[in-house]
């Protein structure tokens, strides 16, 4: 038969593959042993590189991304698909993001973020192979859903227990019915597909569905699943492994658009980002990812890497507001709980951080010479120095340079006296045995000891900070209606609840109007001994925060002073407690860590 290619538009012969409905499973033993690893077969043949000409990411965050980590609740979800939203910007560079839509939480997410008017991404659905579910989109309001359609014969044969035809004729049949029911295009989710046979099922079932899609003059978009992360960026290995053979393969044979084409790795074998990058250069336009990485074992594609990998072969960010991933990062490290490895590209806490003593004096001269572009413009991430018995003055230096904002003009020379003397006190803690590089928080302590006239203005700076940071927290309590019960236990319940969530404080308490504590010592855990002498009925009337919040009437917030109790560098925010009509009931009282405090004004800075 001969038919005009998709592509380059010329004609050629197009041969329709039928299914090859074998007896027993093709597990393609010659290249997954599986008491070995996996074989890398190359079969001497290419293809051509022909990228998609419109090429974007989808997000996969709310779907695979959260089989790898607990839930997110509604109001996380809607908060980082918005910041998805401003990240790919107002282009669509980040077209659409798939929800699970099973459960109530996971409906009212996907209503929530529909409630937000955002023009992209566009929120799509993720259902299993049933008929049933195609009613549950409907009722959301979707215009395009995935299935799951697993491909390989581990799945046909060893999971559903079926033959190639019994799958591939269920499938087609729900692909007719999604397209019947309304919907304007229906993803076929190739689970497993680089393990499939390729000419004795994947093309036969696409050939398939590229008719049904010109039937119904619907799209039938196709996801390419590795699921397993045994894809290849080669164009020279054999199929089912090669992802330009595959992708090829696809457009030419079975003739998908390149639109209608996406790309879901996974990491087992580290490919995932370089696979990712090769589907689009091949012809496949959708790159799905997730926020980190995060997905099922090794995880998916990340998100901000892709947006980086579109932009360097775009050459324009088409509205893409890379600052955005510095954001996320933040929200999942404060938010979330989420411990980002400290190494990890373009969000890790050093990713541009360098600790060896030549490159520290490498930065101090021109920082192009070992950071990998202009961080500071385009994460928002300055290049820094971590500080360790390697740096020398150097390293100090940049550290100081780089914490204070100094441009080259006013930097701090490295021979500066007072850099001398912290960088003798980097070689003592190591002398004395010290194997953990020197924390910010230290180096700032050190900084602030020795070269005080730099820090005039930065306590000002850090108490606008503590003050913004905990008027939300200490507002939010007064004006919890537990709290203003003033009943003993329901007051502490509350507290407990506050100081679990902020590790910067260290002590809260709540007085009557007499100054009189009713509340035992809510603190955290390593501090409870220590203020084990305060209990109930403490006089706390003749301290500064009880008197200056009774007087102003809104949160007070003392100086800075050394904890009695701790010896740490504390700040104490006080608010009087009201029951909601304006009478006064008492005053609600925190004593925050300046080293906690620092480390995140530091981390949102």
């Amino acid at each position: 038969m001969i038919s005009k290619d998709p592509k380059w538009g010329l004609l050629q012969e197009k041969i329709d593959y039928e299914v090859e409905d074998i007896p027993e499973p093709n597990l393609l033993r010659e290249m997954f042993p599986y008491s070995e690893v996996p074989y890398i077969v190359f079969d001497g043949k290419s293809v051509p590189m022909e990228p998609a000409k419109d090429f974007f990411i989808t997000d996969t965050t709310f779907r695979d991304g959260q089989q790898a980590r607990p839930p997110y609740t509604v109001d996380q979800m809607v908060r980082i698909f918005e910041m998805i939203s401003r990240l790919g910007g107002p282009n669509g560079v980040i077209r659409a993001s798939e929800f699970f839509l099973y459960s109530e939480k996971d409906k009212q997410a996907v209503r929530k973020c529909q409630e937000l008017g955002l023009k992209y991404p566009e929120v799509t659905g993720w259902i299993r192979a049933t008929k049933d579910d195609f009613q549950i989109v409907k009722e959301m309001g979707l215009k395009e859903t995935g299935i799951l359609t697993s491909a390989s014969d581990y799945h046909i044969f060893l999971k559903f227990n079926k033959t190639r035809k019994q799958i591939l004729d269920n499938y087609i049949d729900l692909v007719r019915t999604a397209l019947d029911s309304g919907l304007d295009a229906v993803r076929c989710h190739l689970e497993d597909i680089t393990r499939a046979d390729f000419y004795g099922f994947i093309i036969p079932f696409v050939q398939q569905a590229m008719e049904v899609a010109k039937e119904a003059k619907k799209a039938v978009k196709i996801r390419l699943c590795d699921t397993m992360g045994y894809g290849l960026p080669y164009a020279e290995a054999m199929l089912p492994r090669s992802v330009p053979k595959m992708i090829h393969a696809m457009i030419h044979e079975c003739g998908v658009p390149s639109e209608w084409l996406e790309w879901h790795g996974h990491n087992d074998f580290h490919r995932v980002l370089a696979n990712s990058t090769t589907a689009w250069l091949y012809g496949c336009a959708a790159a799905n990812c997730t926020l980190l990485g995060f997905g099922e074992r090794t995880g998916n594609p990340p998100l901000e890497g892709a947006i980086l990998d579109y932009i360097a072969l775009k050459g324009k960010t088409n509205g893409v507001d890379t600052r955005v991933i510095s954001e996320i990062a933040e929200y999942f490290r404060t938010e979330l709980g989420v411990n980002i490895p400290d190494n990890y590209p373009f969000v890790g806490s050093n990713f541009n951080v360098t600790s060896a003593g030549i490159h520290a004096d490498g930065m101090l001269k021109n920082e192009e010479i070992y950071n990998i572009f202009d961080t500071s413009k385009i994460l928002g991430r300055p290049a820094r120095v971590n500080v360790t018995d390697k740096s020398g003055l150097a390293g100090i230096a940049h550290w100081v340079n780089s914490y204070l904002g100094l441009k080259p003009e006013n930097a701090v020379d490295k021979r500066h006296p007072s850099l001398v003397a912290i960088n003798d006190w980097v070689k003592e803690q190591y002398a004395a045995g010290r194997v953990t590089s020197i924390s910010d928080s230290e180096m700032l302590t050190q900084a602030r000891l020795h070269l005080p006239e730099y820090f005039k203005s930065d306590f000002d700076k850090l108490r606008e900070h503590a003050l913004k940071l905990s008027e939300k927290i200490v507002e939010t309590l007064s004006e919890d209606p537990a709290v203003r019960s003033m009943d003993h236990a329901r007051v502490e319940n509350a507290l407990q609840k506050a100081v679990g969530k902020h590790v910067f404080v260290q002590f809260i308490y709540v007085t009557d109007m007499a100054g009189k504590k009713i509340t035992e010592n809510i603190t955290q855990p390593e501090y409870r001994e220590q203020f084990g002498h305060f209990g109930c009925n403490e006089d706390f009337s003749d301290r500064d925060w009880f008197k200056g919040a009774l007087e102003s009437g809104e949160v007070y917030l003392t100086d800075f002073y050394t904890s009695r109790i701790t010896g740490a560098l504390c700040i104490t925010v006080s608010a009087p407690i009201t029951d909601g009509n304006g009478k006064r009931l008492g005053v609600i009282g925190a004593d925050l860590k300046f080293e906690e405090l620092a480390r995140i004004h530091d981390a949102i800075s």
